[in-house]
């Protein structure tokens, strides 16, 4: 099948909550809350918002992204990009000005080896900002 250059558009005053699903491009410059996946790329341009966990081929960020991202060719943070989450990529290019708070996994290997995002994992994770909070060891004596 030939590429017909389609791309999917969320404008600046479109906001979606749930699943979007799409083949080749998409440009996000509203907000999405859910879960977004594709074979093909997204770009979140500046002024665009996601609150969602991401897998893709290629995803471009001008915008916010809160949430893991995983892509199996490469991330792109470019000056104004903001992400909060956990990354997992073959390659990685982040700009100056860019913002990342997060775990990074980048590599041939580091794609094959991580799940899907939203995929149950037996090592729990605490949450993006959030402390994590031990219980103390009830195993160890007490030091006298």
């Amino acid at each position: 099948m030939a590429d017909t250059g389609e791309s999917t558009i969320i404008g600046a005053d479109t906001k979606i909550k749930g699943e979007l699903t799409f083949e080749r491009l998409a440009r996000v410059a509203g907000t999405i809350e859910g879960k977004i996946t594709t074979a093909g790329e997204l770009q979140i341009v500046a002024g665009g918002r996601c609150t969602a966990e991401i897998d893709a081929m290629k995803v471009v960020i001008d915008g916010t992204v809160k949430g893991n991202v995983r892509a199996t060719d490469h991330i792109q943070l470019n000056g104004k990009a903001s992400l909060k989450g956990d990354i997992v990529s073959s390659k990685l290019v982040v700009a100056e000005g860019a913002t990342l708070t997060g775990h990074v996994s980048v590599g041939p290997d580091a794609v094959k080896n991580a799940p899907r995002p939203g995929a149950g994992t037996v090592e729990s994770k605490p949450e993006v900002g959030k402390p994590v909070v031990g219980k103390p060891e009830a195993s160890k004596p007490a030091v006298r």
